[in-house]
């Protein structure tokens, strides 16, 4: 079978290729996000940026004319408090040469975007990332547009460009790859607890069950 770019096991990422970039998480636009909850946006992006963190992966914090659109949302920025976001004119952030310097230092060609608006924001540097030769994966729940149809056109538009839509728990599966990876583990568990929703309650639960002497209910032996 002839392997692509987009197959084989060197498809799926790792914490040591990826790069990732995000996007315009301030006030301007989350005020007009309509293709999701607003906080759903808000809890994916940080525990994406947690991730990142945890895992030793570069991170790119970027906005748009944040004097006047606004400062990256706080939580965000908590994650990276020592990081400066780079501030742009540009709409198409691939054509700011200090972003594009900052991620190519980093011999990385495997680049994460994840940002707001999809259709506008993500769209345009990943389109353009992709002629580079980069190959560009678009974490679709931490990113979102202006309306259900917009986002979901943006997504479309980047398949067929080439990008690879993915969501940030999958990511979170790719870069763990195994569990017994107890230090990669120890990386991704607490994210996966304190954001990841059902899956987070249930890895509490299961360390609840682990932490229980066999044979006792409620504290009695039985």
């Amino acid at each position: 079978m002839t392997r692509t770019a987009k197959t084989g096991l060197e498809a799926l990422l790792t914490p040591e290729e990826s790069v990732l970039v995000l996007i315009d998480h301030q006030p301007f636009q989350f005020a007009n996000l309509n293709s999701h909850e607003p906080t759903l946006i808000v809890n994916n992006v940080v525990a994406l940026a947690k991730l990142a963190k945890a895992h030793g992966v570069p991170t790119v914090l970027t906005t748009v004319i944040e004097e006047r659109g606004g400062n990256i949302i706080k939580e965000l920025q908590d994650v990276f408090p020592e990081q400066r976001p780079i501030n742009r004119t540009l709409i198409n952030t691939w054509q700011d040469r200090e972003v594009v310097d900052v991620v190519a230092k980093t011999g990385r060609k495997k680049l994460i975007i994840a940002g707001l608006w999809t259709e506008i924001c993500v769209a345009m540097p990943a389109i353009q990332a992709l002629g580079e030769g980069y190959d560009v994966f678009v974490v679709t729940d931490a990113s979102g547009g202006v309306s259900a149809e917009a986002h979901d056109m943006a997504v479309r538009r980047l398949e067929q460009a080439g990008a690879v839509p993915i969501t940030w728990m999958v990511l979170a599966g790719e870069w763990q790859r195994d569990w017994a990876d107890e230090t990669k583990a120890a990386a991704t568990i607490p994210v996966l607890a304190e954001h990841g929703g059902g899956t987070g309650i249930a890895f509490a639960w299961e360390l609840q069950l682990l932490a229980t002497p066999p044979g006792t209910t409620g504290g009695v032996s039985v």
